[in-house]
């Protein structure tokens, strides 16, 4: 586990408080059933979406969800360094070789399971837009109370939109001083074409004011 991990090294701050806030939001995004699968993505690159992806996914296993993260940022994949696990085999394997064993990991966070993105294919868009990522997806929901995805920044490529047709929401995160205003817009014009459902968005990098409320 890394300092990224906010919710476990350090769960009463204001930080690792603001996503508990963000789970709540979340759970009363869609009143008539529980989300079961988001896709987490950023305008751009270095905005925080792994890190955003990974402290949800931990706050939520607190809560005693049975959480499942995958990482299909087949390109630049970060979550098996924060959570301290290998990369040798993850989504790539699981959509290139069908019938082996899901390769799941277990973390130090109880309900909290990951597979990791594995080796990197040279097509990630082709894999990611297959019927085995369907079926993969498909699987994991099976096993789980909450499926998070991480995939590249939607401007980026064209993995975030295939995905979001996939799943049954969408994040998106922006980052403060850093994201443009552009950018921002084309990601939203890119997800309303594949009539995707954001239910969204987190702004991170924001200033956090201090409170003594709960201190000691």
């Amino acid at each position: 586990m890394t300092i990224d991990l906010i919710t476990l090294t350090d769960a009463r701050s204001p930080r690792a408080e603001a996503y508990r806030s963000l789970r709540t939001n979340l759970e009363f995004s869609n009143l008539d059933e529980p989300l079961r699968s988001m896709l987490v993505s950023s305008t751009a690159p270095s905005e925080g979406k792994s890190t955003t992806l990974a402290n949800l996914g931990v706050i939520n296993a607190q809560a005693g969800k049975r959480v499942i993260l995958l990482d299909c940022d087949l390109r630049r994949p970060k979550l098996h360094e924060l959570l301290g696990v290998s990369n040798n085999v993850g989504v790539s394997t699981a959509l290139l070789e069908p019938d082996a064993d899901l390769p799941l990991q277990d973390t130090e966070v109880d309900n909290l399971q990951v597979m990791t993105a594995g080796p990197l294919p040279p097509n990630p868009a082709d894999l990611l837009a297959s019927k085995r990522m369907d079926t993969l997806l498909e699987q994991l929901t099976a096993q789980a109370d909450l499926v998070l995805l991480d995939a590249p920044p939607v401007t980026a490529a064209t993995d975030a939109a295939l995905l979001a047709t996939k799943v049954e929401g969408v994040l998106l995160v922006v980052s403060a001083g850093h994201t443009k205003r552009e950018d921002a817009e084309r990601a939203k014009d890119l997800l309303e074409k594949v009539n995707a459902n954001v239910v969204g968005a987190v702004l991170t990098n924001a200033a956090v004011e201090s409170s003594t409320y709960g201190s000691y």
